[in-house]
């Protein structure tokens, strides 16, 4: 009866994942879907604190209040500029996680075999699982492998999003010699532990010493598969790594023959791969150029690197009057939000602006490119934040076609993603990227501070363009000043 109740709790708890992940489609039901995949989360915890009795209630409970203090206080300090940093340690805990939890596996089994939690759990289902075998052995390295390769390179992609490491792509003479060697060498260790698992407990050294070189490997692996790749590529990084998390804990669901576990993890590495294809395509970019690629790195030039280009060119300055005089009399006005809104928190400002404009009968709407920003959907999260309408943002592929009717495109920090660059030169390593079609306007505000690149590297031919302004400063005071000047209009 114990079992059968906590399999129909599990059940419950795929059931709320899955229709959580159906409302996270849409902004206005997001929140929804989120809370019901944290609830769903929570019914498999307990279910599987109960299933073990690894807590009495008491503990449950305490442990329960501790964890939400601690997601409390860091959904309330960690700035949305942060966030993309935050995810990428979500994603590095949980690879972490998974990793010990198979790992303790095989420690429960050489202490006591009768006490592993596949051996429990088998039992209780009257299945005879026999010796530790092969099968339990294989899924043990998978969780390990891909565990250990997540949690290292997740804290690599945080300290390239946090600055705490070069974003730009760093290599050496022989680096990806190292990095095959390095994952022969865990494939190795991995056959080890296989090789080992008939004679396991009674002879447990080649899985004991297998287990720790698989390991070490892994993570080392993790870390030389993330620092050869650029800053500008650090978003799709998250995503393939919230992959990675996923499927390194259904393959401890696996070893745990836990149903909630297996489910809930092969979610998470659908949505991350499916997640991960989106925006190799709106780069126009592949998987393995994206992993191989050393593209795009730390926006520290000042553009001197690329006067070259722009040898004989201008760009044309405006001030804070004359774009207000622009914006208010305006028909419509379409918004392009990038890093550097993030980076000046101008979300706020903007949506005063876009208001006090709709009073004035100006249209607004919002542009939000799929890369934007340093995470997926970090424009979307920020703007909501800021209370701007859903029902005013448009993805690139519903605003593209209205920018050639519009009367004033307002960028804001944004970058590589109105590079008119990515249609025009071939030789330009954002070529055939999908991209806003700002420059179609008739006029180009950009806000920005200086004309500093983009991730990319490479200088942005709209600043240049002869319908483009350039009003340089922080992005939160010029918003500001903005909403000053047209309000006195």
């Amino acid at each position: 009866m114990r079992a059968t109740v906590i399999e129909l709790a599990y059940l419950a708890a795929a059931i709320l994942f899955v229709l959580g992940m159906k409302r996270l489609q849409s902004p206005t039901t997001a929140r929804a879907g989120n809370q019901m995949a944290a609830a769903g989360m929570l019914v498999a915890v307990i279910a599987t604190l109960f299933l073990y009795d690894i807590l009495t209630p008491v503990e449950m409970v305490l442990g329960l209040v501790i964890g939400a203090a601690i997601g409390v206080a860091l959904a309330r300090r960690v700035e949305m500029t942060g966030m993309p940093e935050l995810v990428a340690a979500f994603n590095g805990f949980g690879g972490l996680a998974s990793a010990l939890v198979a790992s303790a596996e095989v420690a429960r089994y050489l202490v006591d075999p009768d006490a592993a939690s596949i051996v429990v759990h088998a039992a209780q289902s009257g299945v005879d699982v026999g010796d530790f075998g092969v099968t339990t052995t294989i899924t043990i390295v998978i969780s390990v492998l891909i565990g250990m390769v997540t949690f290292s390179g997740s804290f690599i992609a945080f300290g390239k999003l946090g600055g705490y490491v070069s974003g730009n792509p760093i290599s050496f003479s022989g680096m990806r010699l190292l990095s095959i060697l390095v994952a022969v060498g865990a494939l190795v260790a991995a056959g080890f532990m296989v090789w080992g698992s008939e004679t396991f407990p009674d002879d447990p050294i080649a899985v004991i010493w297998g287990l720790s070189a698989l390991s070490l490997l892994a993570l080392l692996l993790g870390i030389l598969l993330v620092i050869p790749i650029g800053g500008a590529d650090m978003p799709v990084v998250v995503a393939l790594l919230n992959s990675y998390s996923g499927l390194a804990a259904a393959a401890t669901g696996f070893v745990l023959d836990n149903t909630a576990l297996i489910v809930s993890g092969a979610l998470v590495g659908a949505s991350g791969l499916i997640l991960t294809k989106i925006m190799c395509q709106a780069m126009n970019r592949s998987l393995i150029n994206v992993l191989l690629g050393g593209f795009g790195g730390d926006s520290t030039s000042d553009g001197s690197d690329v006067e070259g280009l722009t040898e004989g060119m201008s760009v044309h300055e405006t001030s804070v009057e004359d774009v207000a005089i622009l914006l208010t009399y305006a028909s419509k006005v379409i918004v392009v939000p990038g890093y550097g809104m993030a980076v000046a928190q101008a979300q706020h400002q903007v949506h005063e602006l876009a208001e006090m404009l709709q009073q004035k009968g100006v249209t607004v709407k919002f542009g939000i490119h799929p890369v934007a920003g340093r995470m997926p959907g970090h424009m979307n999260v920020l703007l909501a934040e800021a209370n701007v309408p859903y029902d005013e943002l448009y993805e690139m592929d519903e605003i593209n076609s209205e920018f050639s009717t519009t009367d004033v495109t307002l960028v804001i920090g944004a970058n590589d993603v109105v590079n008119p660059a990515a249609r025009t030169d071939t030789s330009s390593p954002i070529y055939g990227m999908p991209i806003l079609n700002a420059d179609r306007s008739d006029t180009v505000v950009v806000l920005k501070r200086s004309m500093r690149p983009g991730y990319s590297g490479i200088e942005n031919m709209l600043f240049y363009n002869s319908n483009t302004r350039m009003l340089f400063g922080d992005a939160k005071e010029s918003l500001s000043e903005l909403v000053g000047a047209v309000k006195a209009l």
